[in-house]
């Protein structure tokens, strides 16, 4: 990894909470003459304050991370750094992630498997102002819709799932159980589910929380 700024290279910052990934993916992005990885971020508040400091051309983002999520870090780097690019390179295929994440800003979605020269074509495409998607998930994403929960039903569906009470979720949210309840029970049927636990698996599967 270099720290060096030079402006004939697209500069990277690299967001998973798997150092092993995280070492992977620089090892092979820097064997490209034109990438040059200048940060290592474990997490999505991590990778916000380094996007912060160090400006980068372009960001690769894990979705599922502790603390603050690759969703949501990718949506407050581009409101802090508006000129890097994200681009989602994630384990989780589903719909409802890639929905969330162009929502978020993001200009891309792939996933990692990709092969490494098809990631660097795409970290080029992004760097470009272009949108690159796995073509497989995005045919998914039409056919799956957007995800039907509110805010606050995937709030509490996620908090459902250790199984915790309708009155613990209730304390923590500040709702009432009853509040709590109605949101659970809203969500099991937008689902399709039998409940709450079922909810979760579905919600999860899809991408949805």
């Amino acid at each position: 990894m270099v720290t060096d700024i030079r402006p004939d290279v697209i500069r990277l910052l690299l967001a998973d909470d798997q150092a092993l990934v995280r070492g992977a993916l620089a090892a092979l992005l820097d064997l490209e003459p034109d990438l040059e990885v200048q940060g290592l971020a474990a997490d999505g508040a991590e990778a916000l304050r380094l996007a912060e400091e160090l400006r980068p051309d372009v960001c690769l983002m894990d979705i599922q991370m502790p603390g603050m999520d690759g969703v949501e870090a990718t949506k407050r780097i581009r409101a802090v750094s508006p000129s890097t690019r994200v681009l989602v390179v994630t384990t989780f295929a589903r719909p409802g992630y890639l929905r969330a994440a162009l929502d978020a800003g993001a200009s891309g979605f792939v996933v990692k498997d990709t092969p490494a020269e098809q990631l660097a074509a795409a970290v080029r495409r992004v760097h470009a102002g272009l949108r690159v998607v796995d073509p497989k998930l995005a045919e998914e994403s039409l056919f799956e819709g957007a995800n039907p929960l509110s805010d606050r039903e995937r709030q509490v569906l996620r908090l459902a799932a250790d199984g915790r009470s309708a009155a613990a979720i209730a304390a923590e949210v500040f709702l009432s159980a009853g509040t709590v309840r109605n949101h659970l029970s809203a969500a099991i049927g937008k689902t399709g589910a039998v409940n709450r636990a079922q909810a979760v698996r579905i919600a999860s599967d899809k991408g949805w929380l």
